[in-house]
């Protein structure tokens, strides 16, 4: 179950991937969704704005993020490095956040 929850598989059919296009930070390109399983034709949106309870999946990943890279970074630097350090991981994980917060949500909420 979980192995196909890291590779954004569909959680009816557990083949057909959620994303058919990762998104890349450095060209400015947000990930790209299916907007129904290329397997077994699950619907992935259920009504609009499903995703919008994502946002709390992905406050909690950032969180979490920014709390190792916290813990990891206050005993050798100073904070306004540490900022600096946070700051960059933030916007660097952000298309990570937002793809596993839509996934997540998807599985969460799968029947």
């Amino acid at each position: 179950m979980y192995r196909e929850l890291i590779a954004g598989k569909c959680p009816k059919c557990k083949s057909g991937s959620i994303f058919y296009d990762n998104g890349s930070l450095l060209r400015w390109k947000e990930p790209k969704m299916n907007s129904h399983c290329t397997e077994c034709n699950y619907r992935f949106e259920k009504e609009p704005g499903y995703f919008i309870g994502s946002l709390y999946v992905s406050y909690a990943l950032a969180i979490a993020e920014m709390l190792v890279l916290f813990i990891a970074s206050v005993f050798w630097v100073d904070l306004y490095w540490i900022l600096a350090i946070l700051l960059f991981a933030l916007i660097a994980f952000s298309l990570f956040n937002f793809r596993y917060a839509r996934i997540i949500w998807i599985w969460i909420f799968q029947y």
